[in-house]
C-alpha cells in the first residue's frame, strides 16, 4: 500500500522571527510512518518542524505552514491508498506577515488572524475508496467531539487523545471506527498505537 502520513506542528509566522505554533513533537506521526515502512508499505511523511530522527525507508517532505502542508498533501493524495493525519495543524494564521522583526513600542498589539484550510475535511470530501485516519485532541477524552469529527470529515477511523499526549512517550488513546466500534489503548507507547493503526488500515484494505 501507499501510505501518506502527516506529522508535527505547523508554524504561522507573524514576521521573519516570531510565529504561532503548538507543542506537537511529531513523535506519533513518525511512529506511524516507521510502523508502515516496517510492514513493507511505501510511505510518504509530510512533516512540520520537529526534532525527531526521520524513519528509514520513507520519503520525507518538510513543510512549515498549514498552507505548505495542504499543498504537499494534496499533491501526493492521488497516489495514496491510506492517509494518516497526525499533524497538529494550526487552525489560524496571521492575516499578514511583516518583513523583518516587529519592533517593541511599549504599547499592546492586536493580532488579526484568519482561518487556515481544513486539510482533513477536504481529504474526506475527495477520499473515494482511500482509507482516512484522523486524530482528535480533546480535553478529557471527549468522545462526542471525536465522533463529530469522524462523521463530519468522512473518516474511517479517528484516534482520540488529550493535550497531555503531545509530548508524552506514553498516553491513553481511543481508536473509534466508522462502524461505531472502539478500542482503548491505556498508557500505551506511541509505537504500539502506531502499529495498531497500521494493522487496522491493513484489515480495512483487505475488506
Amino acid at each position: 500500500m501507499h501510505v501518506l502520513v502527516t506529522a508535527g506542528p505547523t508554524r504561522e509566522y507573524l514576521d521573519d522571527v516570531r510565529f504561532i505554533s503548538n507543542a506537537s513533537s511529531g513523535a506519533m506521526g513518525y511512529a506511524v510512518a516507521e510502523a508502515a515502512a516496517a510492514k513493507g508499505h511505501s510511505v510518504v511523511l509530510v512533516t512540520g518542524p520537529v526534532a525527531v530522527e526521520p524513519p528509514e525507508g520513507t520519503e520525507i517532505v518538510e513543510v512549515v505552514s498549514a498552507i505548505d502542508m495542504q499543498q504537499a498533501v494534496e499533491s501526493r493524495f492521488a497516489e495514496a491508498d491510506a492517509v494518516v493525519m497526525t499533524a497538529a495543524v494550526c487552525d489560524y494564521r496571521p492575516e499578514s506577515r511583516l518583513e523583518g522583526k516587529i519592533k517593541k513600542t511599549g504599547d499592546g498589539m492586536t493580532l488579526r488572524l484568519e482561518q487556515n484550510p481544513d486539510i482533513l475535511a477536504r481529504l474526506g470530501r475527495l477520499k473515494q475508496d482511500r482509507i482516512l485516519v484522523g486524530f482528535a485532541l480533546e480535553a478529557g477524552l471527549a468522545r462526542d467531539n471525536a465522533l463529530e469529527k469522524l462523521r463530519g470529515k468522512n473518516l474511517d477511523f479517528v484516534v482520540l487523545d488529550t493535550p497531555e499526549a503531545m509530548r508524552a512517550r506514553r498516553a491513553t488513546f481511543i481508536i473509534i471506527a466508522a462502524d461505531g466500534s472502539e478500542e482503548i489503548l491505556t498508557d500505551a507507547p506511541k509505537r504500539t498505537v502506531a502499529e495498531r493503526i497500521i494493522q487496522l488500515i491493513e484489515q480495512k484494505g483487505r475488506t
